[in-house]
């Protein structure tokens, strides 16, 4: 027989995946993290994440995915290639995997999703049903990701997107934060920012994130077969609220801004696989972009929303940036 409120996290390593995690062991949820080197993980003294049950297994193998996935009720899929390494050879088959392990364990499939798959004719204001028409193959290859989760949701294995901006937080190490703005381990000489001036920017606090995908799954059988919802998260009006929480969380209000220097990661690009799957992402900072939560405000009755400077602080100090 099932156990109640059973999930398998994909990912749990990483940023949203192991903020996910949390979230449903703090909910009572029983969680099995599947890693591929589950003995070298390295949590803090008190996290939540010790009472998960670790299994070893990788994402690429689907007979890893099913057995890991035997007797729960909901798979976290929040893996992704790091770096942007390989996004083709490896996105899809791994989505493909998780599939077919909800199939065989009659589990949802959670996926946290992005903005890359919409394109500048969904801008500036994006609803869960808005057109798809993605400019880069990061977008075309999330758009063929969704596809196959809507496909599959028809064929027995129910699909959840929750779809976000940019993530920030103490474990999201993979982000514009932790990689381009800060450097973790120093002391903050200057902000590097990446978007233009005066343009509005979508984050979404890894905690706050967690939180409401974990809370969606509470209410997991008032949910439709394929259902989507948008997380606001914290809406930058012109780009300068992020840096000006950063530079007072550090006790130096007037910490110089500097832009991020894209043409020469756009010189950079063809000999580097990171800067150059970045500089493809730039027009995501030339125009505003912002989610429209109404969905799940409707459904929730409200988005988990960490203050700004608070998030901003503890996000820092995880980092270790002073």
């Amino acid at each position: 027989m099932r156990e109640a409120k059973t999930a398998l996290v994909l990912g749990a390593t990483g940023g949203i995946g192991g903020e996910t995690a949390r979230a449903l062991l703090r909910r009572g949820w029983k969680v099995t993290a599947m890693a591929r080197k589950p003995e070298a993980r390295r949590l803090r003294a008190g996290d939540p994440l010790a009472g998960a049950t670790w299994v070893k297994g990788d994402a690429m193998n689907a007979a890893d995915v099913r057995r890991a996935a035997e007797g729960a009720q909901v798979i976290v899929h929040g893996v992704n290639p790091p770096s942007y390494h390989n996004w083709g050879g490896l996105v899809l088959p791994m989505i493909d995997n998780t599939i077919a392990a909800a199939k065989a364990a009659g589990a949802r499939v959670v996926l946290p999703g992005t903005i890359y798959n919409y394109g500048p004719d969904a801008f500036p204001d994006l609803k869960e049903d808005s057109p798809q028409d993605p400019v880069s193959e990061k977008g075309r290859i999330r758009m063929e990701l969704e596809r196959r989760l809507e496909a599959g949701a028809r064929e027995g294995a129910p699909a959840l997107i929750v779809r976000f901006g940019d993530f920030f937080g103490a474990e999201a190490g993979n982000s514009w934060l932790s990689q381009g703005m800060v450097a973790p381990g120093k002391r903050l000489g200057a902000i590097s920012y990446p978007g233009d001036p005066g343009v509005g920017h979508a984050w979404a606090y890894l905690p706050d994130a967690a939180e409401a995908i974990a809370r969606l799954l509470d209410r997991m059988d008032e949910l439709e077969p394929f259902a989507r919802f948008h997380f606001a998260g914290h809406w930058d009006a012109d780009g300068t609220a992020l840096t000006q929480a950063i530079a007072h969380a550090v006790g130096r209000p007037a910490t110089k801004v500097r832009a991020i220097p894209w043409p020469l990661i756009g010189l950079a690009g063809p000999f580097q696989e990171t800067l150059r799957e970045l500089y493809k992402m730039r027009y995501l900072w030339k125009t505003p972009i912002r989610l429209d939560n109404e969905r799940l405000v409707g459904f929730l009755g409200e988005e988990p929303h960490t203050p700004l400077p608070q998030a901003v602080r503890a996000t820092l100090q995880g980092l270790r940036v002073s």
